[in-house]
C-alpha cells in the first residue's frame, strides 16, 4: 500500500485520541444548561475534569465478582484498584449515601457535593480507560506484528487487572459484566455480556477497537468486517453494535482510500434508520422506571429495537438521544458530521457540547473524520498528555496496517 494510505490511517489515530480528550470533561452531562454554566467559552480547548458532575451517577455502580470462585481459579478480580471505593463491591467497603436522583435517567445518585465525575482527576489532554483500551490493542498488535485474539485477551486481562498507567476511574458496565464472568471461571473469549441482559452493552464504546482493527485490512472490506465483529464480540454481545460495524466499517475503509468526507456522510445518513423512541420520550421512560435498569425485558427490547421506515436524513439533530446506544449515537454522529461540513475539531467541539456519550462519540467521530483528512492540527497532537509515547505507536501501528499483513494471527 502507498504512504498516503499510511499517513491516512495515522490521522484517523490521532482524530480518536483528540475526540476522546476533548470531550473528557463534559462526559455524560446530559445538560447542556450545566455545559454551558462550567464551560462559558465553549469546549475550545483540552480542559481537566471538572468536580462536581452535577449529572454524574457512577459512584454506587455495582461491580460483584466471585471472589472464592476468582481465588481458586487464580484468577485476579480487582479492575478498579484505587478506585473501588466508589463503587459497591463484593471486595471493598462503600461508604457513599445513596439519597438522591438524577435528573434525567433518574437513577440513585449522591448529593451534589459528592458526585465524583466520571474521570476525576483527569487533566487537560490526559485519555480516558475507553482510549487506554484502544492503545492496549495498538500494542497488542505491534508487539505481535499481528493481531491474534488469544494474545488480546491475554493482554486486556492482565491490563485491566494490575494497577495501570491509565488513572481513569470510569470502568463501564461491559468491562464490569466481563470481569464478573471471568471470575466464575468462565473461558475468556465467552465472557461478554449480552445487549439482550444489559441494554448498556448496546453502546458505542463497543464500536471503537472493532473499527480500528479492521484498518488492518483497508484494502479488503471482506476480512476487515469479519474481525471486527468477531473483536467485538469478545466483550459486547450486541446486535445493535454489530449492526453499527455493518455500516461504519465500510464508511472508514472508504475514508482511508480517499473518498471524499462529505459524501460518506451523506450516504452514512441514507444507512442508517431512525428510532421510533428516541430523545425526551426515551428519557422519560428510563425516568418513570427509577432507571433504565429497572425496565422489563420486553419494554426494553422494544424501546431500543423499534425503528422508523425513513432515515435519519429526515430529522434534526435534537431528534436523537445523546445516551450511549448505537441507535441513537451513529445518526446523530453522521448528521453532526454533515452539518459541520466533516471539519475535525468543529466537528468534535459541537460532540463535546450536546453532552451525553461524547467520549465515545468522539472516539468514533474523530477516527472517521481524521481518517478523511488531508492533516490533523498538530497543536491538538501535542495538547495530548501522553503524545510523544502516542505517536511512535501510532506510527507502528499504521506502518503496519499499510503494510497489509497484520491481520495475520500468531
Amino acid at each position: 500500500m502507498s504512504d498516503s494510505i499510511a499517513s491516512r490511517i495515522e490521522n484517523a489515530l490521532w482524530g480518536a485520541f483528540i475526540g476522546d480528550a476533548l470531550a473528557m470533561p463534559v462526559h455524560w452531562f446530559y445538560s447542556t444548561d450545566h455545559i454551558r454554566e462550567q464551560f462559558p467559552s465553549g469546549i475550545d480547548q483540552y480542559y481537566p475534569a471538572p468536580h462536581p458532575h452535577p449529572d454524574s451517577f457512577m459512584v454506587g455502580s455495582s461491580y460483584q465478582p466471585d471472589v472464592k470462585k476468582s481465588k481458586a481459579c487464580d484468577r485476579d478480580f480487582d479492575i478498579l484498584h484505587e478506585h473501588a471505593s466508589f463503587y459497591r463491591t463484593s471486595y471493598s467497603d462503600f461508604k457513599f449515601k445513596l439519597d438522591d436522583r438524577e435528573g434525567e435517567h433518574g437513577n440513585e445518585t449522591t448529593s451534589l457535593e459528592e458526585r465524583i465525575h466520571y474521570h476525576h482527576g483527569l487533566q487537560a489532554g490526559e485519555s480516558t480507560l475507553g482510549a487506554g483500551l484502544l492503545r492496549l490493542l495498538m500494542r497488542s498488535v505491534i508487539s505481535r506484528g499481528g493481531y491474534s485474539q488469544d494474545g488480546f485477551l491475554q493482554d486486556f486481562i492482565g491490563y485491566m487487572t494490575t494497577p495501570r498507567d491509565n488513572s481513569d476511574p470510569y470502568t463501564e458496565i461491559y468491562l464490569r459484566r466481563w470481569f464478573e464472568n471471568y471470575s466464575l471461571g468462565i473461558a475468556p473469549e465467552n465472557c461478554a455480556e449480552q445487549q439482550r441482559q444489559v441494554w448498556s452493552i448496546d453502546s458505542v464504546g463497543g464500536l471503537i477497537r472493532p473499527l480500528v482493527l479492521s484498518l488492518l485490512n483497508s484494502d479488503n472490506q471482506f476480512i476487515a468486517m469479519g474481525m471486527a465483529i468477531t473483536h467485538q464480540q469478545l466483550t459486547h454481545r450486541s446486535e445493535v453494535v454489530s449492526s453499527g460495524l455493518g455500516v461504519l466499517v465500510p464508511a472508514l475503509l472508504r475514508l482511508v482510500n480517499g473518498s471524499d468526507p462529505q459524501k460518506v456522510f451523506k450516504d452514512l445518513l441514507t444507512q442508517v434508520p431512525s428510532p421510533a423512541i428516541s430523545g425526551d420520550e426515551l428519557f422519560k421512560a428510563y425516568r418513570e422506571h427509577d432507571g433504565p435498569g429497572n425496565i422489563p425485558a420486553d419494554e426494553a427490547w422494544r424501546l431500543h429495537m423499534s425503528f422508523l421506515k425513513e432515515g435519519a436524513e429526515t430529522r434534526s439533530t435534537d431528534y436523537f438521544a445523546t445516551a450511549c446506544y448505537v441507535e441513537q449515537a451513529l445518526p446523530l454522529m453522521a448528521k453532526l458530521g454533515k452539518e459541520h461540513d466533516c471539519g475535525l475539531i468543529s466537528t468534535l467541539r459541537a460532540n463535546a457540547e450536546i453532552g451525553g456519550d461524547s467520549v465515545h462519540r468522539g472516539l468514533v467521530l474523530g477516527l472517521l473524520l481524521a481518517a478523511g483528512s488531508s492533516e490533523v492540527p498538530e497543536e491538538w497532537i501535542t495538547g495530548l498528555k501522553d503524545h510523544e509515547a502516542l505517536r511512535e505507536e501510532i506510527r507502528q501501528f499504521a506502518a503496519l496496517a499499510a503494510s497489509g499483513t497484520g491481520h495475520l494471527t500468531k
